[in-house]
């Protein structure tokens, strides 16, 4: 047969021990008042003392009683009647009924409890005054009073110990949202970091790793005849895969891009035309417009990526015969433009980056270029737009906005 659990409030030890110790004490005063002739006979009085408190002591250890409501309403009832018996014998029995207010309300809850409280006020009451032969107003207002303390200082700890559970199951709720929390920003930290490598790799390694394979594929169709040129294109490659092991070594150390090490982003652009050209036999122009002035450095970095980004794929993709790449200080911002006169492409047709900035088809990397630039200037809170039609070349304009504040 299943046993309901009985929903009380856990007590502490020290308080255990004090009720303990005040039943024992009661009892061992009535005993003592009974002995010296003034409460019933001494042999009667001891042993219905000795059988309440044989009775109470079982209670403890009896681990039914702590699980069962209906086990330690058993148990109450039989040291209800062992303190009956108590009371017949003596007057001083009716002490005993404030320590079993306590047990009472403890053991058998919020609704069942006081019940049992006013049941045993009412057999208090009732034996004192039939030992009394009378009923008086003394006689009454004591357990009736005792059973008021006993009452609203078991409900009040319940109240007490409710809040407290309360409080702790919000403060667990709360540290698991905080822990969820912290998860979900180490994940977009993640992603976010993911997305930035991707960019940096596309727009850098995997430009001059192209760059690379173009000019040993050069150097291939030269041989055997034309060594010299053979050897040029070999030196070129040689020298882009250094600048390519400066950049991943950069990635590592997490700083700027080498081209902006020592020189202005106007250099570190002029650098990059001259570099393109020069690998790839693309005449590239750079128009600086405006007063330059120093940039921030992720806007320098953010737009000598996309210009990267962007002449890699008019080399590989375009066929172009030129490109312009322009930089414009305007007040309060700055603004890169990269033109070819290639192939061209259709911008709708592309979709959200299903080709590459200047291309004229797909791109080889699966159209990583438009959404890695785009990303880039969105991050700053720029506009980032593309211009191109079949047959008639590709404009791409970058607008990154730069207070006066935010300049070194």
């Amino acid at each position: 047969m299943a046993t309901e659990q009985p929903r009380t409030t856990p007590v502490a030890r020290v308080l255990q021990v004090c009720l303990h110790l005040l039943v024992a004490g009661l009892l061992g005063l009535a005993v003592a008042r009974a002995a010296a002739g003034r409460g019933g006979d001494p042999a009667a009085v001891a042993s219905a003392a000795l059988a309440m408190a044989a009775v109470y002591a079982a209670g403890p250890f009896l681990a039914a009683v702590r699980r069962s409501r209906r086990a330690a309403a058993l148990w109450l009832g039989l040291l209800g009647a062992a303190w009956a018996g108590l009371l017949v014998t003596t007057p001083d029995g009716v002490w005993l009924a404030f320590p079993l207010y306590f047990l009472e309300l403890h053991l058998l809850g919020r609704r069942t409890g006081p019940a049992a409280v006013a049941g045993t006020a009412v057999a208090a009451i009732t034996a004192y005054s039939w030992h009394q032969h009378t009923l008086s107003a003394a006689a009454a207002i004591g357990p009736a009073l005792g059973a008021a303390v006993a009452t609203a200082t078991v409900l009040g700890y319940q109240a007490l110990y409710r809040e407290s559970e309360e409080r702790r199951r919000l403060i667990d709720e709360l540290t698991a949202a905080r822990a969820d929390a912290a998860a979900a920003h180490h994940a977009a930290g993640v992603l976010a970091e993911r997305e930035r490598l991707a960019r940096e790799i596309h727009d850098t390694l995997a430009q001059s790793l192209s760059s690379i394979q173009l000019l040993l594929r050069a150097a291939q169709r030269a041989l055997p005849e034309r060594t010299e040129a053979a050897g040029g294109y070999v030196e070129q490659a040689r020298q882009a895969a250094q600048d390519n092991l400066e950049e991943a070594r950069r990635f590592v150390r997490a700083l700027t891009p080498p081209g902006l090490d020592d020189a202005s982003l106007p250099v570190a652009l002029g650098r990059l035309c001259a570099t393109t050209t020069a690998h790839s036999g693309l005449p590239v122009h750079l128009h600086v417009s405006g007063d330059p002035v120093g940039l921030p450095v992720p806007q320098e970095v953010a737009l000598l990526r996309i210009a990267q980004s962007a002449l890699g794929n008019t080399v590989r993709h375009a066929h172009a015969s030129r490109a312009e790449v322009t930089l414009s200080y305007m007040e309060g911002e700055v603004a890169l433009d990269v033109f070819d006169d290639g192939a061209g492409f259709d911008p709708a047709g592309a979709g959200a980056g299903a080709r590459t900035a200047a291309d004229g088809g797909p791109a080889a990397d699966g159209g990583f270029g438009l959404p890695s630039m785009r990303a880039r200037a969105r991050a700053l809170g720029g506009t980032f737009t593309v211009e191109s039609a079949p047959g008639e070349g590709t404009a791409l304009a970058v607008l990154l906005p730069v207070a006066a504040g935010e300049r070194p």
